[in-house]
């Protein structure tokens, strides 16, 4: 699967846009950055960043794995609406297993801020690891719980990747991939053990190694 970048489309008109300019060299605009889809056995690990516009706040923002998939579209729409600018990037199963999932996850976070249509003056990245940037960064421990940009980014990654699922179950119903979302669950792990990986599967994984090597 190759690796996508889905950027906010260009829609603004010239005054709107030079408007949002200015405000980015007066305040200084920062950016959130969150993943999804560091644990699954396949599919690519997704990045995304938002950077808000204050003017126009978002309510209900918070981590994405305490809110319901309902909510999450809801959500996802309107931070595509209102944000000054977000982006959302991914890392491939085939880099995950070239890098290791660490790094290709900080491959798609970079390629996430890299994307963004306005350049921030810093990076806050969830969790206690964050990939080299051109830009001061800074990571927060629980940060999708506690910053508002950071809690949208993880939304955006988490209904991307959710969507590239039921994709992926479309194309390989056996394995179930739009309930389980490439977890190791039972289910997944028994499907692998039936009817072994396909090409959505993260052949470095343990349990999808061992699959391949059955079959």
């Amino acid at each position: 699967m190759r690796s996508r970048k889905s950027c906010k489309p260009e829609a603004l008109t010239p005054r709107r846009w030079q408007a949002l300019l200015a405000r980015q060299q007066c305040l200084g605009l920062v950016a959130g950055v969150d993943e999804a889809g560091r644990g699954p056995l396949a599919g690519p690990v997704v990045a995304a960043a938002v950077i808000l516009d204050e003017l126009q706040p978002i309510a209900g923002l918070a981590d994405s794995k305490r809110i319901g998939p309902a909510r999450r579209e809801r959500l996802y729409d309107e931070i595509r609406a209102h944000a000054l600018a977000c982006c959302i990037a991914e890392a491939s199963a085939e880099e995950i297993d070239r890098l290791d999932i660490l790094q290709a996850t900080l491959l798609a976070m970079r390629r996430a801020v890299e994307g963004l249509r306005l350049r921030p003056r810093g990076v806050l990245v969830d969790g206690n690891r964050a990939p080299v940037l051109a830009l001061p960064v800074r990571t927060i421990v629980k940060g999708d719980a506690s910053v508002a940009a950071i809690s949208a980014a993880s939304i955006l990654a988490k209904v991307h990747r959710d969507r590239l699922c039921a994709e992926l179950d479309r194309c390989h119903p056996q394995y179930g991939f739009a309930a389980h979302k490439g977890y190791p669950t039972a289910a997944h792990l028994a499907a692998l053990r039936a009817h072994g990986p396909c090409a959505a599967h993260r052949r470095s994984f343990a349990p999808v190694a061992a699959a391949a090597e059955r079959t």
